[in-house]
């Protein structure tokens, strides 16, 4: 474990409390990037945007987070996690302040970049401040319900979502920002990391491992299933509008879906670590092909809605073991876990870019089959090179 660790908070309350907070400081990153769906198709009308602008808007957030990506965790290894999660929030309270005021599309879309940039950097600090206070054994379980935990605050985006198509975007946005300010509090409280020895570890080391076919793999385990999400938060709730379903059916529908992921993400991490990062990899791969594949074939809108919620489910057996797996081996190659955690977001951002405005554009110039075809794919390919992979062990070899 880093000598980060030996700064981390002591016993099991303090570990208790570090997970809880970082925990509420990435679900309100979670939130306000998921309050984007219900609203979609409002903006879309509003501000006249094609499947592809719309894609494009989705996307801005991911763009953030994808730019901000080495930058946050180069922050977190050099000046800590927490001042790195406290600029992340900050970021977040700005950037959800012009979302609420602002109104063109171009506004928005900074707003997103900002966002994301912010999400960066509290993913960053927040997931190697519990990673090196967590011994690997426990890296699954721990991620997992942190991510559970984060993942609730889809639960809440959509709702305010709805809520914010119905009352207007700026008071509400506002008093939201205003609110979210308040959790700088208890971070302030927690203990810092800069009486540590702070690595000096240059991102150029980053770089370099990423042509290592361990942590090219266990990224491309992050990436495809941020794919299909990027994919299902643009296509989804056009085409449920498309079928007749107004915001609040959009909105429960992404409600129950975060509801479910959220739920299986931790019992995945966990089982992660009894039973190796793999195996549960390899589940999430066949469910999501067996899914995906028939997002086109629903008529109406209520049985879109329930193939879009098992989908959800599948893809929450993908977070934790994929995340524990870039952090297994970016520990075998001697990386810092701040820059690990970058090369996480680094993967989710580009999936999530790739998914939304890639299916955006797909489908604006050839319809929703193909983006939806070209996803199975992947999935497929991906499991028939995973079901000859060897990668059972739960941790590296010789971790501790």
């Amino acid at each position: 474990m880093s000598s980060d660790a030996a700064a981390m908070p002591s016993g099991r309350n303090a570990h208790e409390r570090l997970l809880l907070v970082v925990s509420a400081a990435v679900l309100l990153d979670t939130l306000f990037y998921a309050v984007i769906t219900p609203l979609l198709p409002q903006l879309t009308h509003e501000l006249r945007l094609s499947k592809l602008s719309a894609g494009l808007l989705t996307a801005a957030y991911p763009a953030g987070m994808l730019a901000a990506s080495l930058p946050g965790g180069a922050l977190a290894v050099r000046r800590g996690p927490r001042f790195t999660v406290i600029a992340g929030l900050i970021l977040l309270v700005v950037s959800t302040v012009g979302f609420g005021l602002l109104n063109s599309a171009g506004g928005l879309g900074i707003a997103r970049f900002v966002e994301g940039i912010g999400g960066a950097f509290s993913w960053s600090g927040g997931l190697a401040w519990i990673v090196n206070a967590t011994s690997p054994a426990r890296r699954g379980a721990v991620m997992g319900r942190a991510l559970g935990i984060s993942i609730a605050g889809s639960l809440f985006g959509p709702a305010i979502g709805a809520l914010a198509s119905a009352i207007g975007r700026a008071g509400l946005f506002c008093a939201l920002a205003a609110v979210a300010s308040l959790l700088l509090i208890p971070i302030m409280g927690l203990s810092d990391v800069r009486e540590a020895s702070l690595s000096e570890q240059p991102v150029s080391a980053v770089v370099r491992v990423l042509r290592r076919p361990a942590i090219a793999r266990s990224m491309w385990l992050m990436l495809l299933p941020a794919i299909i999400s990027g994919l299902l938060n643009v296509l989804g709730p056009l085409r449920l509008h498309s079928l007749g379903a107004g915001a609040r059916v959009i909105g429960a529908t992404f409600l129950l879906s975060a509801a479910l992921e959220a739920a299986i993400t931790p019992a995945a991490g966990n089982f992660s670590d009894r039973h190796g990062r793999v195996l549960p990899l390899r589940a999430g791969l066949i469910g999501v092909a067996a899914t995906i594949g028939c997002f086109t074939l629903p008529a109406n809108q209520y049985v879109l809605a329930l193939l879009l919620i098992v989908i959800a489910a599948v893809l929450g057996v993908f977070w934790a073991p994929a995340m524990a797996l870039v952090s297994d081996a970016a520990e075998a190659h001697g990386i810092d876990q701040g820059h690990a955690a970058a090369l996480m977001n680094l993967a989710w951002a580009a999936g999530q870019i790739v998914g939304s405005a890639g299916a955006g554009a797909a489908g604006k110039a050839f319809g929703d089959a193909v983006p939806v075809l070209a996803t199975t794919v992947l999935a497929l390919l991906t499991l028939a090179v995973v079901r000859g992979s060897r990668g059972t062990q739960a941790v590296p070899d010789g971790a501790g």
